[in-house]
Formats: structure tokens, C-alpha cells, sequence
């Protein structure tokens, strides 16, 4: 399923996750998961939260260099070998993956995948056969 990702650009240093955080809880927007990257002066916050239009819009307003973004979401059964069934569909369809982060539903559930592809809208087609 393609759904919308806040990224985030941050200096490098210290309080800037807890700033992001602040801001959403202040705006009561639920944070499902992220993943954060970072180089010697800059941090990219990739997220998926209840509602990207709010957020984003919080975010932007506290400060925040903000953008929108298309991402692939894929559910797979959270076991040994789940993730390697989904790679042969992506391997199989010659995908490009640019960046992936994922979370767990429970333990021994659902887990789910975060995807950003080349071509998202291929992406999607070929995950859902």
C-alpha cells in the first residue's frame, strides 16, 4: 500500500529528536514508527504518523524543514524468513530500493515494511501478485 512519510532534516545535535517529539504529542499526533539517519551535521527523520497532513504542518510550524513523501508498506508474517519471501518478489520484479525500516505488530504477528522504491506505483504492483 503506497501511504504518505514526514522527513525531517535536523542539525546534528543534541535535542532535536525530543523537539519532533514534543511537537507532536503537543498536537496529540501518534507517531507509528521511524527511522532516523544522520552524517556529521545533519539528521533525516524518516516517519509514519497517524495524520502526515497534521504533522507535517505542526512540524513546519515549530521550525522544522519538513517534507512529504510516497512510501510502500508491506505486511509479512513476523517470522523467521518473512522478510526473505518479500525480497524474492522485489528481486524477481528488478526494484531499486532507496531506503526500508520496519516495526513489529506484537511479537511472533505482523510485521510491517517501509519501503521507498525508484518507481513506487511498480512497486506496489508487483508486491500485491
Amino acid at each position: 500500500m503506497i501511504i504518505r512519510q514526514i522527513s525531517i532534516f535536523l542539525e546534528n545535535k543534541p535535542g532535536q529528536l525530543a523537539g519532533i517529539c514534543r511537537a507532536l504529542a503537543k498536537a496529540e499526533v501518534n507517531i507509528a514508527t521511524l527511522s532516523l539517519a544522520d552524517s556529521a551535521d545533519f539528521g533525516i527523520v524518516r516517519m509514519i504518523v497517524d495524520d502526515h497532513v497534521k504533522g507535517a504542518r505542526v512540524l513546519a510550524e515549530a521550525g522544522f524543514a519538513v517534507r512529504e513523501t510516497e512510501v510502500v508498506t508491506v505486511t509479512v508474517p513476523d517470522r523467521p524468513g518473512g522478510m526473505a519471501e518479500l525480497m524474492e518478489k522485489i528481486d524477481g520484479a528488478g526494484l531499486d530500493i532507496n531506503y526500508s525500516y520496519a516495526y513489529a505488530l506484537g511479537h511472533g504477528e505482523k510485521a510491517i515494511l517501509v519501503f521507498s522504491f525508484n518507481d513506487n506505483a511498480k512497486a506496489e504492483a508487483a508486491l500485491k501478485g
